[in-house]
C-alpha cells in the first residue's frame, strides 16, 4: 500500500494553542467517515481501498487531513474493518481507528469517532468522508477560517447542482439564512426541487457537537442517526450554523458507484496533466495520458499519446514516454526514449531506448546509453551502460556487462523446472543470434558465441563458444520421404533443370 503522498500545500496557516472568536481553542481534530458498506459499488474490495490516480479513495482524504495538521486523526471503520483498518494504518499511521457498532448513520460514527479524542478536548472538530477524494487542503483551511471568524458553532460546505438527485438538500429562510438539511429521501416535493447540496464536509465546535449528538434519533426514512439533524439541533439551542457554497462543485464529488469513480478519475486526472504541462512538461494528447498523483517529471518531459505513468515512477527532464506506453514504479533517466512498451519496477538509465513492443519486468536495470528493442522481455537483469539488447530475445536473471551485444532471438534459459539460476554476460561481448545461454554459466569479457550455439559451459574471456556440428545435406530426401507434395515437385523440376543445363 503506498504511504501518504503529501501535497504541497500542507502547511497550516493556525498556529495550535491560540483563541478563536468563541473564546474556545483552536485545538484541531479530524473524523473521518468510511464506515459504509459502499454497495453501489457492486464489489468484494471496500469502497474507500478502490484506486483513484494510483492511490486508494481514502489516501486521498487522509492526505488533506494531514495537511491541516491536526492534533488528532480518527477514522471510523464498520464494513471489511480490518482491511480498511490496515490500509488506514499504512497510509497514515498515526491515525486512531475507531469501530462503529451496529447502530447506522453518520451521526452515529461521529458519536463513536469522539471517544477517540483526549479528555478535556475543546476546539474544532472537521469532519470529512472517506469518499470524497477531491478536497483540497486550502479549500478546507478557508471553510475552517470562515467558522472561527463567523464564531459558527457548526460550518459545512455546500454545494449548488444543475441535478442535485440523491443529496441532502441545504434549506434556507426567505433572507439567505440556513435553516436545516433535509435528507432527499425525506424531502418534500418543494424541498426536492431546491438546487443546493449537502456536500458532507463539516467543522463543528466540540462542545455544540457533543452536545447535540446525544438527541439525533432514527425516526427518518432509512432509520439511520443521521449527522445533517446535528444541525437543526445546533440551531434550536442557539448555535450559530452557516452553509458556504464550495468554490468548485469538482472538490465535494463523491463516489458512490463505478461510474462515479470513472468521472471523478477523469477529473483528477486532467487536473494532474494540466499541472505538469504548467510545471514544462510536453503533453501531446491529455485525453489519452494517465498520470498517477505520486508521478514525478523533470522538465522537457514528453509525454506521447496513449501513455499511462503510474505509481510512484519519477521520469527525469527530456525524456520521451510513448506512444502507448505503461510505466509503473519505475525510474527514468534523462533523455531516455521509451515507445510502445511496458515496464515495472525498471530503471532505465539516462538517454537509453526501449521498444517498440518491449516488456521490461521488474529487476530490469538498462544502463546509460543502453538498449531493449523490439520484442525483448526482461526479468531481473542488469544491462550495463552502452549495452544492447536489440531485439526478439528474453533476458531474465543475467547480468550483461558494458558495450556488449546480444544478438536477435537469444534466450536465457533461467529456470530448469525447479530453480531459477543467474549468468553473466561480461564486457564487449558479443552474442550470436539465436544462441540459448542455459543458466548458470558465464562469458568472459570480449568473447564470442557463434550463431545457433547452445552454451552449457562457461565461455572463457576472448574465446568462441560454439555448438554447432558440421552441417550434412542428404540428396533426395524431399522427393523420397515426401512424395506427391508442392516440395517434391519443385525439387524433381530443378533436378530436371540442372539435368538439361549439365546435358545428362
Amino acid at each position: 500500500m503506498p504511504v501518504l503522498h503529501v501535497r504541497g500545500d500542507a502547511t497550516s496557516e493556525e498556529p495550535g494553542g491560540e483563541v478563536g472568536p468563541m473564546g474556545s481553542s483552536t485545538r484541531l481534530a479530524i473524523v473521518v467517515l468510511a464506515a459504509g458498506a459502499g454497495t453501489r459499488m457492486r464489489s468484494s474490495t471496500p469502497k474507500v481501498l478502490h484506486p483513484l490516480a494510483g492511490l486508494p479513495l481514502i489516501a486521498h482524504v487522509l492526505d488533506v487531513a494531514h495537511a491541516l495538521e491536526p492534533e488528532l486523526v480518527v477514522t471510523v471503520v464498520r464494513h471489511e474493518r480490518d482491511r480498511v483498518a490496515e490500509a488506514v494504518t499504512q497510509i497514515l499511521p498515526d491515525c486512531v481507528i475507531v469501530d462503529q457498532d451496529e447502530i447506522p448513520g453518520t451521526g452515529r460514527a461521529v458519536e463513536v469517532g469522539l471517544t477517540a479524542l483526549p479528555a478535556g478536548f475543546a476546539g474544532t472538530v472537521v469532519v470529512l468522508s472517506g469518499d470524497v477524494p477531491l478536497l483540497e487542503a486550502e479549500e478546507l483551511r478557508a471553510l475552517v477560517r470562515a467558522h472561527h471568524s463567523a464564531g459558527n458553532a457548526l460550518t459545512l460546505l455546500s454545494a449548488v447542482r444543475d441535478d442535485p438527485a440523491g443529496f441532502g438538500r441545504v434549506v434556507r429562510d426567505e433572507s439567505g439564512a440556513f435553516l436545516r438539511i433535509v435528507e432527499e429521501r425525506d424531502a418534500s416535493e418543494q424541498e426536492r426541487a431546491l438546487a443546493e447540496i449537502n456536500a458532507g464536509v463539516y467543522v463543528f465546535d466540540f462542545a455544540a457537537l457533543a452536545a447535540a449528538l446525544p438527541a439525533l434519533g432514527t425516526a427518518n426514512a432509512q432509520g439511520e442517526k443521521y449527522l445533517t439533524d446535528a444541525a437543526a439541533t445546533i440551531r434550536s439551542s442557539g448555535g450559530r450554523v452557516d452553509a458556504v457554497p464550495v468554490s468548485d462543485p469538482w472538490q465535494v464529488a463523491g463516489v458512490n458507484d463505478r461510474v462515479q469513480l470513472s468521472e471523478v478519475a477523469r477529473e483528477l486526472n486532467a487536473r494532474i496533466v494540466r499541472r505538469w504541462q504548467l510545471a514544462g512538461v510536453t503533453v501531446q494528447d491529455p485525453a489519452t495520458t494517465w498520470i498517477d498523483r505520486n508521478v514525478s517529471f523533470g522538465e522537457d518531459v514528453t509525454i506521447l499519446p496513449g501513455s499511462q505513468v503510474l505509481g510512484a515512477t519519477t521520469v527525469a527532464s527530456g525524456a520521451v514516454i510513448g506512444p502507448d506506453t505503461t510505466l509503473v514504479d519505475c525510474e527514468v533517466g534523462e533523455g531516455a526514449v521509451i515507445k510502445r512498451s511496458d515496464a515495472q519496477l525498471a530503471v532505465i538509465g539516462a538517454r537509453a531506448t526501449v521498444g517498440p513492443f518491449s516488456y521490461l519486468r521488474p529487476g530490469t536495470e538498462l544502463g546509460e546509453d543502453g538498449k531493449i528493442g523490439a520484442y525483448v522481455e526482461s526479468k531481473n537483469a542488469r544491462i550495463a551502460e552502452g549495452a544492447k539488447v536489440p531485439h526478439l530475445s528474453y533476458v531474465g536473471d543475467v547480468e550483461i556487462g558494458p558495450g556488449s551485444n546480444i544478438g536477435a532471438g537469444t534466450i536465457v534459459a533461467n529456470y530448469d523446472g525447479v530453480s531459477k539460476h543467474r549468468s553473466v554476460v561480461g564486457a564487449q561481448v558479443r552474442i550470436g543470434s539465436k544462441t540459448v545461454l542455459v543458466s548458470p554459466v558465464s562469458v568472459g569479457d570480449g568473447a564470442y558465441t557463434a550463431a545457433g550455439a547452445i552454451i552449457r559451459k562457461d565461455v572463457p574471456p576472448g574465446a568462441l563458444g560454439m555448438s554447432v556440428a558440421a552441417q550434412r545435406n542428404v540428396e533426395g530426401w524431399t522427393i523420397e520421404h515426401r512424395p506427391d507434395t508442392p516440395s517434391a515437385a519443385a525439387a524433381q523440376a530443378a533436378g530436371d533443370d540442372a539435368d538439361e543445363e549439365s546435358g545428362d
